[in-house]
């Protein structure tokens, strides 16, 4: 059995009902439909569009009752962010009592999250532009392989704001599909996607197009010569390990919640641990998921430098979610999930296969140990077995690959594989001794500039442990020189602890000084004294290098730092603001600090910044092999001693011996 059992029985304490739906669980597709009805019903006019439509998150203190007494009520709502007559609704929906709560006008900075339909319709307004179609013609082009995608505008200043898109366009002749690789550069196309109408043109310069045969990367259309062949992975299972009862996931010693959003994709909900010694479930992880992503290219020229996307709340990581493929996406033994949002005009959408869950055995040791100077050389090692929940947005030319990674030993790493293919500016250049002046970028391939660029992610994580009173502590490691043992030792270093006490404290830029962080339970504590708690282990380190006052840099403040703690608050969600297309960075993560509340012994969340900064190379192209960044939640003083101790490893299925000689 490839399960990792644990020595106690999970069955019969686990805190979920087979009748009964999890209060945190995203909306079904009744549910949508059920939204759909009670909004239009009230707006009955055609100019009505859903740009966002999610699950209304009952308060912490029902959610936890329920899940200590199933039979427990809570109320299940639902938050639309609609579009009519040109003003942005913020629409509560009762799903019980069939009915609007609230309905209220947002009248601050920025737009909503940009619908699938709109963008569409707006390619498909720049193909048919009687303009855009005389310079395609100007420059041989047929307007039949010409393909464009929406980017959005950003903020640079101006009062006065219209929801408008620019349109880059691609050549896709001679059977390519990499049309990202193929820019048609020289021309600004701006497109009013309320009013569906060209406001802005400009066909400023003509540009070679890279040629489509290197830009190939699909298996059927590749020529010889090939890679290695791999070989397919041994799976050790044929059933999944795990349980799934609606949307809550149990495997080993982790319970949690699954859940699918249009604007964050995957949320991990009520993650909980069992103590074997306690004989009880205990809370980790409240909430978490990516709030926001920001991806700046550092092209500032002109029809380069908007380029600043904001992936979550412009796109939408679960608008954006594609559906995964078993054996590549995920391996053999997973079992899949499907998302679902809402269309523009309210209707659910179903992304199959959204998310995959699945244990991964990837060959690593989760403890060891070899008394090598015993009688026999005792050594005992067991082998880590984890559980991974998985989903892949690929959101323009970009994938991402979404890993939540579940340990027995109670870590959570959270995991980001970047793929894709680069954003390219044509040149005429073949060659880099060509090149005369900065380029903005790397020449990957013949007239193809990589256009350097940064990608930063920020994880809310809001962590509730052992309870919902929890404190933020940083340790610093200082080296102090010995002057009071009379030992040949000079130096040492030693562990000074601090509590922060308010949001300024807490907000960190990580850099080579050796620190640790850790969220603790001051009330909560082990045997011998220690209070409880988790650490967060940084993975890579990046911060901005874009100037404060530049317009980018304003609207994502909450790059300025890799850590930030602050106190709970159900609006506080989205660290780059709820409004995020052409923001003016006034309701950001940073604007929240500034009032520097008090954190100590309260309900806290932590927010995570990490990514990375990408200056291309030939390795990238015609595809990105995937870059891999992350960072683990790891317990600290949680347990009496090793939690996995006493797991039972898997059974082996043995095989012959291979030496690999041919």
């Amino acid at each position: 059995m490839a399960l990792l059992f644990l020595l106690f029985s999970v069955a019969a304490v686990l805190p979920i009902s087979s009748s009964k739906r999890h209060p945190l669980d995203s909306l079904s597709p009744s549910e949508f439909t059920r939204v759909q009805t009670i909004v239009k019903t009230s707006y009955p006019s055609n100019n009505l569009s859903f740009h966002y439509v999610g699950m209304d998150e009952p308060v912490k203190a029902v959610v936890y009752s329920w899940l200590s007494n199933s039979k427990t009520k809570f109320p299940r709502r639902a938050i639309v962010i609609a579009r009519h007559n040109h003003q942005t609704h913020e629409i509560i929906v009762d799903l019980s009592k069939r009915s609007i709560v609230s309905d209220k006008v947002y009248t601050g900075h920025g737009f909503p999250l940009l619908t699938l339909e709109e963008q569409h319709a707006g390619a498909a307004l720049v193909l048919a532009y009687e303009p855009f179609k005389a310079s395609v013609k100007k420059r041989g082009l047929n307007i039949s392989d010409v393909v464009c995608s929406a980017s959005t505008v950003g903020w640079y200043g101006e009062k006065e704001s219209k929801r408008v898109l620019k349109f880059p366009c691609f050549y896709t002749d001679q059977g390519t599909i990499n049309m990202f690789l193929r820019p048609i550069e020289g021309i600004t196309i701006v497109v009013d996607i309320e009013e569906m109408k060209v406001t802005e043109y400009n066909d400023r310069e003509v540009a070679p197009i890279p040629k489509p045969e290197p830009t190939e990367y699909r298996l059927s259309k590749l020529k010889p010569p090939f890679g290695p062949r791999l070989n397919s992975v041994a799976t050790s299972s044929t059933r999944p390990g795990f349980k799934i009862n609606g949307n809550t996931v149990k495997w080993a010693n982790w319970v949690f919640n699954v859940g699918f959003d249009a604007r964050v994709g995957t949320i991990i909900s009520t993650a909980s641990i069992y103590d074997i010694n306690m004989h009880k479930y205990r809370r980790v992880l409240y909430r978490g998921f990516i709030s926001e992503l920001f991806i700046p290219y550092q092209d500032p020229t002109e029809g380069w430098y908007h380029i600043t996307y904001f992936d979550n709340g412009e796109f939408g990581f679960g608008l954006t979610a594609v559906p995964l493929e078993r054996f590549n996406d995920c391996p053999a033994n997973a079992v899949f999930m499907d998302g679902y949002f809402a269309s523009q005009d309210g209707t659910p959408v179903k992304t199959p296969n959204a998310v995959c869950i699945f244990e991964r055995h990837a060959g690593d040791v989760m403890w060891r140990h070899t008394e090598a100077e015993m009688p026999g050389h005792v050594r005992e090692v067991r082998p880590e077995v984890s559980l991974v929940v998985r989903m892949v947005a690929t959101v323009g030319n970009y994938d991402y690959i979404i890993d939540w990674e579940f340990k027995p030993s109670g870590s959570i790493k959270m995991g980001v594989g970047l793929s894709g293919v680069l954003e390219v500016k044509p040149v005429e250049y073949t060659y880099v001794d060509q090149i005369k002046e900065g380029q903005h970028g790397t020449l990957v391939a013949d007239n193809s500039i990589g256009t350097n660029h940064d990608h930063f992610l920020n994880y809310y994580l809001d962590l509730d442990i052992d309870g919902f009173a929890n404190s933020f502590e940083k340790t610093k490691l200082v080296t102090r020189r010995n002057t009071k043992v009379n030992t040949p030792r000079k130096s040492y270093w030693t562990a000074e602890k601090e509590t922060a006490k308010t949001e300024f404290e807490a907000r960190l830029k990580l850099d080579t000084k050796p620190m640790e962080f850790a969220l603790v339970n001051p009330s909560k504590k082990t045997k011998i004294g220690h209070p409880v708690g988790y650490r967060l282990l940084p993975g890579s380190i990046i911060g901005p290098m874009l100037m404060d006052d530049d317009y980018p840099q304003i609207r994502a403040g909450f790059t300025n730092y890799n850590v930030w703690v602050t106190p709970y608050n159900k609006s506080e969600k989205y660290s780059g603001g709820n409004y995020v297309d052409q923001s003016h960075g006034d309701d950001t993560l940073l604007q929240w600090t500034d009032g520097n509340r008090e954190i100590e012994n309260t309900d806290i969340v932590l927010w995570y910044t990490m990514g990375i900064h990408h200056a291309p190379c030939q390795e990238d192209f015609p595809v990105m092999p995937t870059v891999s960044v992350g960072f683990e939640l790891r317990p600290t003083n949680f347990f009496e001693y090793n939690p996995v101790l006493k797991v039972i490893p898997p059974k082996h299925v043995q095989r012959p011996n291979y030496t690999g000689k041919n």
